[in-house]
């Protein structure tokens, strides 16, 4: 295993936005290799960090990481998704803010052998917490024609998803599709010649796509942010970075409803609802990497941050 180092993006931004006390409680939902986390600590004295992964190999690695603190901190096994939970399990009834960096970690893409990467041949598996039953293998060889074209379109935004989906379902009927660059393979043999010309690898849009299908990532972000705004106490903000403009979509949309309160129809004299905002928001427009970090972290390149701050 490739030693868990991960470069956080945008991290001061991140800071800023938290607006951190020095007494307050804090949830890092995505923990990784604790570079955020690390920093939040840092800022704490009589306040706690509630560290959340899914991922075991990270949650170990992010416990060394934060040796120093470990008075102010606490590790958690879990999915961000279930952040209130996790919250109400310690006896605390609420926080004062909540991070969440969506991103899959680079040790994770790095690590040939747990399937992420189409660089490198290891077993079809994609999963961030390998107690979870569902693998890649099981969605390549299993999952019908439609619904790997639906992924491949929805979550990967591959346009050759019809005909990649076809292939993979001609070859294994053949035998199972059992490794990363098998499948690889496949993509390629599937995609027109002026596709493998492009810059971008034939394969990354495929590969992301089953891996959010895998890790049921985009149900994971809508139940999180049910469950983040409720947690947070008066003045306490959320914080998410996102990579994908599905999830992106996703986390815009709970952070505009909540900041928006009122539901009734414009045509009503007054208001019959009775909702009131939840939260300001705090960034009207996403924030994105600065050039200086665009050249010192490329994976930075799709990061986009979203603050919110509940009333």
């Amino acid at each position: 295993m490739s030693e868990f180092h991960h470069i956080s993006v945008l991290l001061q931004e991140c800071l800023d936005g938290l607006a951190i006390r020095a007494d307050g409680v804090y949830v890092d939902g995505t923990l990784g290799g604790a570079g955020h986390s690390s920093q939040i600590a840092k800022r704490l004295t009589t306040g706690r960090l509630i560290g959340i992964d899914r991922d075991p190999i990270a949650l170990k690695a992010a416990g060394e990481r934060l040796k120093d603190y470990e008075e102010k901190v606490t590790l958690v096994h879990s999915n961000f998704c279930e952040m209130a939970r996790v919250v109400k399990d310690l006896g605390l009834a609420g926080v004062d803010g909540i991070l969440l960096d969506l991103g899959v970690s680079s040790p994770q893409l790095d690590d040939g052998t747990r399937g992420f990467s189409y660089m490198v041949d290891a077993p079809l598996d994609m999963r961030m917490n390998n107690e979870d039953a569902l693998s890649a293998g099981i969605v390549v060889n299993t999952w019908s024609q439609e619904e790997l074209k639906r992924i491949l379109f929805d979550y990967g935004e591959e346009r050759y998803a019809p005909r990649i989906a076809s292939a993979i379902c001609r070859r294994r009927e053949e035998h199972p599709i059992e490794t990363t660059l098998e499948l690889v393979e496949i993509i390629r043999s599937a995609m027109p010649p002026q596709a493998l010309r492009e810059k971008q690898h034939p394969a990354k849009r495929s590969f992301q796509a089953i891996r959010i299908a895998v890790n049921d990532e985009l149900g994971s972000v809508e139940k999180a942010m049910a469950e983040a705004i409720p947690l947070l106490n008066p003045g306490g903000r959320l914080a998410v970075i996102t990579f994908h403009s599905l999830e992106d979509r996703i986390v815009k949309n709970a952070m505009a409803e909540a900041a928006k309160g009122c539901t009734c129809p414009p045509s009503f004299p007054v208001c019959v609802c009775g909702k009131k905002p939840q939260v300001k928001l705090i960034t009207r427009k996403p924030i994105v990497a600065s050039d200086a970090e665009l050249e010192a972290n490329p994976r930075s390149r799709s990061a986009k941050l979203r603050i919110c701050e509940k009333l």
